[in-house]
């Protein structure tokens, strides 16, 4: 039996839980709550010394890293594959998970972030700040938080995210222009299941049409993908109400400010391709 360990709202765990729903896979599950810090805990930092989610137990063996967690359960289990059939189509597959683990993942946090659990954070008392500052172990990762809450939207760090989400949705633009119907092919593979997750906290947070707007191709793949019925199993089924208008107002809240600095990232990295040409 695959075990799955996981938190509520993990975009990371989400793109696992569409894997497993694309391959018709059963799983069991174990939650993970983040906000009181049970992802420190000495027996699941023995599963994963990162301290994040997901964690995929199979076999007595411990798998983690969500690309390499959905790599893994196509790997072993190869019917209905979601890798393409060709080296190169695969490459390109892969294209779309750097992505994500290079930029667009850390871009999610930090917009997240500033948008929801700075709230949350505030409402802690300083001494709770700073034990949740101490158990993040990257000190990297820790300054990124403690930015984001700082400084909120004006964070460098979000402008960065911006960035992030701005390259990958021009490149997918003119990767879809070709009239493929998917990211890696004709195929869906787990190149859009790498990017569908983000994509859609975008969405919930209804600030996905800054980027996708003017984006003919990438708005219809976005369709697409929300029609799979995996999406809804993977990401829909699994939001409350409440979440769902939490992410919604918060969301709201720094569209503004996220759509002005949005404008300036567009126009400097137009300015830069241009140059480059």
């Amino acid at each position: 039996m695959l075990k799955l360990f996981t938190a509520h709202n993990s975009i990371c765990t989400q793109k696992v839980f569409l894997t497993l729903l694309e391959k018709d896979l059963p799983w069991i599950s174990e939650y993970i709550d983040l906000f009181n810090n049970e992802q420190y805990r000495p027996d699941y930092l023995r599963l994963n010394p990162k301290g994040v989610v997901p964690t995929l137990l199979h076999e007595g063996h411990a798998v983690i890293e969500s690309t390499l967690i959905c790599e893994y359960l196509d790997e072993t289990f190869p019917a209905l594959s979601l890798a393409p059939k060709t080296p190169y189509e695969r490459s390109q597959m892969r294209r779309w998970s750097k992505h994500i683990d290079e930029g667009v993942f850390e871009a999610t946090r930090e917009i997240s972030f500033s948008a929801m659990f700075r709230d949350k954070m505030k409402g802690m008392s300083e001494e709770q700040r700073h034990g949740r500052y101490r158990n993040i172990g990257d000190p990297g990762r820790r300054a990124r938080m403690m930015s984001t809450y700082e400084q909120g939207c004006d964070s460098p760090f979000v402008e960065q995210g911006i960035f992030a989400f701005e390259k990958m949705f021009g490149e997918m633009e003119e990767t879809l222009a070709d009239g493929r119907i998917w990211l890696a092919g004709q195929d869906f593979s787990l190149g859009d299941i790498n990017v569908m997750p983000f994509a859609a906290r975008l969405d919930y947070l209804n600030i996905l049409d800054i980027w996708i707007e003017k984006r003919p191709h990438v708005t219809a793949w976005w369709y697409r993908a929300k029609a799979r019925p995996s999406y809804h199993g993977a990401i829909a089924k699994l939001l409350n109400d409440d979440q769902v208008r939490a992410m919604a107002s918060s969301g709201l809240r720094i569209k503004d400010q996220i759509a002005a600095k949005y404008a300036e990232v567009a126009k400097h990295r137009k300015l830069a391709v241009e140059a480059a040409a």
